[in-house]
């Protein structure tokens, strides 16, 4: 069953690796794909060297439905995510070395860049230290949400959330981008020049007409400052 979603669960998985968010199995993807039905990656597994039998097909209780593999360790904290915030369809866990950093030495990474605003909706929480493998990881991640895409897991990774796949990609990408720019502006001045809340709130709008088929950027949402 769901052939094609695990296929896409398994290509966000090698684009983590190619965009340095993970190394080796580090991490996981979860994706549901209906009602009571949540794909999740196995633990301890390559994605490179993933197939699609590989994916393990479980409940929102945990209980396995399809796959012969043991689903991730962090299935508690996925599970937890799923059934506390309806509006997630996808979450993906990295290890993403930038934005990990900077939840070693701050408790909320200020939003410093358009991108980060578009694909996160804003800036970003650090939660308090959860071991893995915990429910507590899923309880830290909903706590500080807060309405936006991602937050940092202090000692740990990031956990990214969205309504596809891609909303969640794109959550991890471009954080670790903003997470980068921030790390070579910091090592040039400690006046890093962060967004306004008005600047964020026009970028995050702004990227709601992002993309094919879309109308053009209303002028009310351009050139304010």
């Amino acid at each position: 069953m769901y052939e094609k979603e695990k296929e896409e669960v398994i290509k966000a998985g090698i684009r983590l690796d190619r965009y340095g968010l993970i190394a080796l199995s580090g991490g996981n993807i979860s994706y549901q794909v209906d009602e009571d039905r949540v794909l999740v990656t196995p633990s301890g597994m390559i994605y490179e060297d993933l197939v699609a039998d590989d994916i393990i097909l479980m409940d929102l209780s945990g209980k396995s439905i399809e796959g012969n593999r043991k689903a991730s360790v962090d299935s508690k904290a996925l599970l937890y995510i799923f059934n506390n915030m309806p509006e997630v369809n996808a979450v993906i866990h990295t290890h993403q070395p930038y934005a990990t950093a900077l939840g070693l030495v701050q408790n909320e990474f200020k939003c410093n860049l358009t991108t980060l605003a578009n694909a996160t909706k804003g800036s970003v929480n650090v939660c308090p230290f959860s071991s893995a493998a915990s429910e507590q990881m899923g309880i830290e991640a909903v706590e500080n949400l807060k309405g936006k895409l991602a937050v940092i897991l202090k000692h740990h990774g990031v956990i990214a959330v969205g309504n596809s796949l891609k909303e969640a990609l794109y959550s991890c990408i471009y954080l670790e981008e903003a997470a980068k720019t921030y790390c070579i502006a910091k090592s040039m001045s400690d006046n890093v020049a962060m967004m306004t809340e008005t600047q964020i709130d026009q970028a995050v709008r702004v990227f709601d007409y992002y993309g094919q088929g879309k109308e053009g950027v209303p002028d009310l949402l351009v050139n304010k400052r």
